[in-house]
């Protein structure tokens, strides 16, 4: 198939099959609205609708310039992004200062704006709530997916009314928490009570009320999950990352991971990938990592050696 220059053709599968030669693969061309057909070049649809902008922009200060929309709705913020606020500055869309009675009017609807918008219960724990949140998420150093999920699982708990009686830091750990475990980077109760300001036990129990209240379901944390955040602690190296995750899955296809810690496995695997790849590091180094204690590395380490057949030098 000849594609013309400047015409952004993007693949995509489909349902529809080509009346030509049955393929189900096609490229859609923007541009003058059709569907074709990647192995035999056949048009299958024309005049398809184009939803983008009418115009066109070549560099990011172009789109910027050019955009007439803002941001999308984000959960991280109380308003989601939504609402509008009246400016400090006291003149009009030409820029035409006002002056008297017109700029003390401007300054009482800023004012009444302010209070009417903070005068709802929940606009202002939701305000506290992401507070805390952005702090948080920046001191466990969280992506933005993670956060977004758990702002998602704060507004759920506070609309079934689950935050009423408890401390909205410990909601928002809890948040944190089981938004980790759903994005499979799954994060240990005891780093993250030592960022927030509440005890490993009360978060324990904001946890326990989420998942039953708020209808929130969260996998079980794999201790292939904790393998990509210790190795990046410790700098291993690729291959020894690579020995550990075949570790774990020998581990996982014995039963020896049942009932056991996923992290005390994860550091345990690479203990031992580290010794056979000649990347060591000490019990005392991973133990941190994993933050699991010394013991827990010995024990699980001396059941996979055992289990698995491995022979160390």
């Amino acid at each position: 198939m000849v594609q013309q220059v400047g015409h952004p053709i993007k693949q995509m599968k489909n349902e529809r099959v080509c009346t030509a030669c049955g393929c189900r693969n096609f490229c859609r061309d923007p541009i003058r609205g059709e569907s074709i057909c990647t192995s035999c070049g056949s048009v299958v649809t024309g005049h398809e609708l184009n939803t983008g902008p009418e115009w066109r922009a070549f560099t990011t200060e172009e789109r910027n310039a050019r955009s007439r929309t803002g941001t999308p709705p984000m959960l991280t913020i109380a308003d989601k992004g939504l609402a509008t606020t009246i400016g400090r500055s006291y003149g009009d869309a030409v820029r035409y200062c006002t002056k008297g009675h017109g700029r003390a009017a401007i300054y009482r609807m800023r004012k009444w704006q302010i209070r009417s918008w903070t005068n709802g219960l929940n606009l202002r724990n939701l305000n506290a709530a992401f507070m805390e949140l952005n702090r948080l998420s920046s001191q466990l150093g969280v992506p933005s997916r993670i956060k977004e999920t758990a702002a998602f699982i704060y507004r759920r708990a506070l609309t079934k009314r689950i935050v009423r009686g408890r401390t909205i830091d410990g909601m928002v750990a809890a948040s944190i928490y089981l938004s980790c475990r759903i994005h499979e980077s799954p994060r240990q109760l005891d780093e993250i009570a030592a960022q927030a300001k509440v005890e490993r036990k009360n978060l324990g129990r904001c946890v326990r009320l989420i998942l039953r209240g708020a209808d929130i379901r969260t996998p079980l944390p794999s201790a292939r999950n904790f393998v990509s955040r210790i190795s990046s602690d410790l700098s291993l190296e690729g291959r020894t990352v690579q020995k550990a995750l075949s570790i774990i899955a020998g581990a996982k296809k014995k039963g020896i991971t049942v009932g056991k810690h996923p992290s005390g496995i994860a550091g345990a695997s690479i203990y031992i990938a580290g010794i056979v790849e000649d990347d060591r590091r000490t019990q005392r180094e991973i133990a941190n990592a994993s933050r699991v204690t010394e013991v827990t590395i010995r024990n699980r380490y001396k059941d996979m050696v055992r289990e698995l057949g491995i022979i160390l030098e």
